[in-house]
């Protein structure tokens, strides 16, 4: 049996990141897609919200598993048995990013593999930072994420207000 986990922040998931795991599921026999669940700055849900919205993005899928979790990716990976750690590719700069990482994590367990999908052509321009700026701003992002995400995106901003500085206001506002 082949296990893969696809570790990833998640704030919020949205089309790319449901992608990434559907395709990791039609390869491998168990996909489990691992939430970082420390408590950060500059994160728009918590922990266990992320949680929450992940496992719902994934509640239909009997191969895909949602986990928390916290330390170094590679540890939990070993954890749950998994002989690779799945990551998503958009642009050439993911590349570079984990490509480094791939290296590091390797270093610290070379046992664990990392496999590289290249993202869909509609979901190269799509990161959570995207879509948290433009739910930030009242735009519309049922084409981003699916629609329980987009309801609690609506809420926090909602009871953030407009003078919310958790999502810096960069590039799209203009």
């Amino acid at each position: 049996m082949t296990i893969v986990l696809f570790p990833g922040t998640f704030d919020p998931i949205h089309y790319g990141h449901i992608n990434i795991a559907k395709r990791a599921a039609n390869l491998f026999d168990e996909v489990y897609v691992a939430v970082y669940a420390k408590e950060q700055r500059n994160i728009l849900f918590s922990p266990q919200e992320r949680l929450a919205l992940v496992q719902e993005a994934f509640i239909d899928y009997k191969s895909i598993h949602v986990i928390g979790y916290t330390g170094l990716t590679v540890k939990v990976a070993k954890k749950v048995g998994a002989q690779a750690i799945v990551r998503g590719l958009r642009v050439f700069s993911d590349f570079e990013y984990e490509f480094r990482m791939a290296l590091a994590n390797n270093r610290l367990e070379p046992s664990i593999d990392v496999i590289a999908l290249i993202t869909n052509e509609e979901h190269t321009f799509l990161s959570s930072t995207t879509v948290r700026e433009v739910a930030a701003l009242g735009g519309d992002v049922s084409s981003f994420v699916p629609p329980h995400v987009e309801a609690a995106l609506k809420s926090r901003f909602n009871v953030l207000g407009e003078e919310q500085d958790i999502v810096p206001l960069t590039s799209l506002r203009d």
